[in-house]
């Protein structure tokens, strides 16, 4: 039972989009392979660390009598490697953009209504993401406006990796002051 009502807050890593254009920039292209695999690979973890955050929430609620909320979607893990090596043929670009920012969305939407169902306040607000805005833009710039949409890829992932550590942080929070209380 203490297992469950510990949660260990542990920052996603984050990717600063500039330093890596500007190193692909330098490096003729050649930085955009680590790029793309530090992105698959950090959606991957993130959504292995969600599930263990809804197993561990969902122990909790049982463990106070509450009935714990359905867990959200799984999300089936993507290669890194092969997608990070794969654009070398350019088009994965537009599809690895495509899949993240659909991901994200599918994602958040789920991690609301568990939060929602889980807690009694909101705690948890989803991005919108306009792909059929950045999918216009590629089209329209005949495929340099990726560059665009991939920067607010990864300010999305970024800021979502934020906000999920923030929530974390609170029902880490609450659940240590519940416990507290218990034992007086």
């Amino acid at each position: 039972m203490e297992t469950a009502m510990k949660i260990k807050v542990e920052g996603d890593r984050k990717v600063w989009f500039s330093m890596w254009f500007l190193g692909a920039v330098v490096t003729f292209g050649v930085a955009f392979f680590p790029m793309f695999y530090r992105l698959v690979d950090g959606r991957n973890r993130h959504f292995r660390k969600e599930a263990e955050f809804e197993a561990r929430v969902a122990a909790y609620l049982k463990g106070h009598g509450e009935e714990p909320p359905a867990v959200s979607e799984r999300f089936k893990a993507m290669n890194a490697t092969a997608w990070a090596a794969s654009i070398i043929l350019i088009v994965p670009v537009f599809i690895i953009a495509y899949l993240l920012s659909k991901d994200l969305a599918v994602h958040e939407q789920n991690q609301d209504a568990f939060l929602a169902a889980a807690l009694p306040e909101r705690v948890f607000m989803p991005q919108t993401i306009p792909i059929k805005t950045y999918a216009l833009i590629t089209l329209v710039t005949l495929g340099v406006g990726v560059v665009y949409w991939l920067y607010k890829v990864v300010n999305l992932y970024n800021a979502h990796f934020k906000a999920h550590l923030q929530v974390e942080k609170e029902l880490g929070r609450l659940m240590e002051e519940e416990k507290v209380v218990e034992h007086m």
